[in-house]
């Protein structure tokens, strides 16, 4: 593992995410993503969802074989999928083994994919072309986030990831999620300022140029996907 991390905080909300997914919401995240009827506040989050999907598989080339991609933070693995019908070698990690399952149950045959439980940051995943990380940092703070980016910088040439841009009605709602807490209530977003972010990534990734930034709103889902390359 990377120890440059901050331990304690990525930790904590890593352990967070592993028990709310396993424990509370592996059937609402397989509903969700499959095409079974959902509530229209989900439906929303789904719309969003499909949409950075395709953002991210847009930054991706069309022909990636002999290419080696990391999904990191892979979930029921449909841009895992994707990335693997064009060809390239992936690796799907994700924190839930219950989401995991989802994902392999679903691949189809033909399609080989190495699913993964465990710690998106380990080194022992190796080096990758492109790595994709598609809202699995929005839980994470600033530090934390620049911290992952950092780990995966020696080990990729292109990464694009997505988080929760700190808008006025984000910002309002994780205030809400915290004066307000339920047990059955999803691991708080971290909202982080774009502009603030992609200074601590010159700071800390000096050798690496901020490709792309763009956002998706789809009713409930906010999310910013922004891609990073090498110099």
């Amino acid at each position: 593992m990377d120890q440059s991390i901050p331990n304690s905080s990525y930790a904590e909300s890593r352990g967070r995410l592993e028990t709310y997914f396993d424990q509370t919401a592996r059937k609402a995240w397989e509903d969700l993503t499959s095409d079974v009827p959902v509530s229209g506040i989900r439906a929303t989050v789904r719309a969003g969802r499909d949409e950075m999907r395709n953002v991210l598989l847009s930054t991706l080339p069309a022909d990636m074989h002999g290419m080696r991609l990391l999904d990191a933070g892979c979930g029921t693995g449909a841009l895992a999928l994707a990335a693997a019908e064009r060809g390239a070698d992936v690796v799907a990690i994700d924190v839930s083994q219950g989401l995991i399952d989802v994902a392999a149950k679903r691949a189809p045959e033909g399609i080989a994919i190495d699913w993964r439980v465990g710690d998106m940051r380990d080194r022992a995943l190796g080096i990758f072309d492109h790595v994709i990380a598609m809202d699995s940092l929005i839980h994470y703070d600033q530090d934390d986030v620049v911290a992952v980016l950092h780990a995966w910088a020696g080990r990729a040439n292109h990464i694009a990831f997505t988080f929760a841009p700190g808008t006025a009605l984000l910002r309002a709602m994780h205030l809400a999620g915290k004066l307000f807490p339920r047990s059955d209530r999803s691991p708080a977003i971290k909202p982080i300022s774009e502009s603030k972010l992609a200074h601590a990534i010159g700071m800390k990734l000096p050798g690496w140029n901020i490709d792309f930034t763009e956002r998706v709103s789809s009713g409930f889902y906010k999310s910013q996907a922004m891609g990073v390359s090498r110099k």
